[in-house]
């Protein structure tokens, strides 16, 4: 008994020690994830913006821009996918990356070869380990990314869209990241972002909007020129934004539900620790009326 009773109090302890942990790492997520929630407010007004500025000018221009056509025969297909540099996030990443692979199975099937483009450590061991090719990888920055890591996915991008898929290149560009819905909801999303998709119009006011005239100086072409790659930029900033706080939320979900396990635990084990010093109690009781009861009989 003496053992048992041992056996219990280390797992007690164990319990407990790991819901300091997780209640720990359950806070320090709350306090980022406010901070992850302020800046995806603050990108998205920017982005909305300049998808709105891309539309005008692919409206309302004849200009026959590399970014806006649909190219006749898609042969590659860039496949970007968010995923963390750290783990203890429940389903986080397993399923972008599950979402990810259903992407490029679906390019596969219309006869398009995807390449992949991983950003977070998470997303390049699980490559590594099945052994799938990459074209590019980013880590470190996925906890509060920077504009610069941004800009260096996007200049990627735009460089492998631009030669194209018989140079080597890419003939259109996915992104795959979870989108922040709520606390509770991780939402995984896939977008195409190249060739140019406008697919952010409000459709209450697709009806009733009235388009105003647009002189483009000094042209059209220029301007698509100039804004189309802050457009990509803002996309993926946005982006990166959209799963670090996504990430944030599903860490603290993750650790609350730990540390729920672990005071679970712990009641089961007292529990148990309780019945079995209380087994030990009665059998030292009876030894000891038995042994009396023995003096007395002789």
């Amino acid at each position: 008994m003496g053992a048992q009773l041992r056996v219990y109090k280390q797992k007690i302890s164990s319990a407990q020690t790991t819901k300091k942990i997780t209640k720990a790492m359950e806070l320090i997520a709350a306090s980022r994830i406010q901070k992850a929630m302020a800046r995806v407010k603050a990108s998205t007004p920017f982005a909305r913006a300049v998808t709105r500025a891309v539309s005008a000018v692919a409206t309302h221009s004849n200009v026959d821009h590399p970014l806006t056509r649909e190219p006749e025969t898609i042969r590659r297909s860039a496949v970007v996918i968010f995923s963390s540099d750290r783990g203890l996030a429940g389903a986080f990443n397993s399923q972008i990356l599950r979402e990810g692979l259903e992407v490029a199975e679906l390019l596969r099937e219309q006869g398009k070869e995807p390449v992949f483009y991983l950003v977070g450590r998470k997303a390049v061991g699980y490559f590594q380990f099945r052994r799938i090719e990459a074209a590019a990888e980013w880590t470190g920055d996925t906890d509060t990314p920077s504009f610069h890591t941004a800009e260096e996915i996007s200049s990627t991008l735009l460089d492998a869209f631009s030669r194209g898929g018989d140079d080597g290149g890419v003939d259109e560009i996915h992104l795959v990241y979870n989108r922040f819905v709520s606390m509770m909801t991780q939402s995984p999303e896939s977008v195409r972002l190249l060739p140019l998709e406008i697919a952010e119009a409000d459709e209450s006011e697709a009806g009733t909007a009235v388009y105003p005239l647009y002189e483009f100086e000094p042209d059209a072409e220029t301007v698509l020129d100039a804004i189309l790659p802050v457009y990509i930029q803002s996309r993926v900033f946005n982006a990166l934004l959209q799963s670090s706080a996504a990430k944030q939320a599903a860490t603290q979900k993750a650790m609350k539900s730990a540390s729920d396990n672990a005071d679970k635990l712990i009641t089961d084990y007292t529990r148990l620790r309780n019945n079995a010093r209380q087994a030990e109690i009665t059998q030292q009781i009876a030894e000891i009326v038995g042994g009396a009861d023995a003096l007395a009989s002789s």
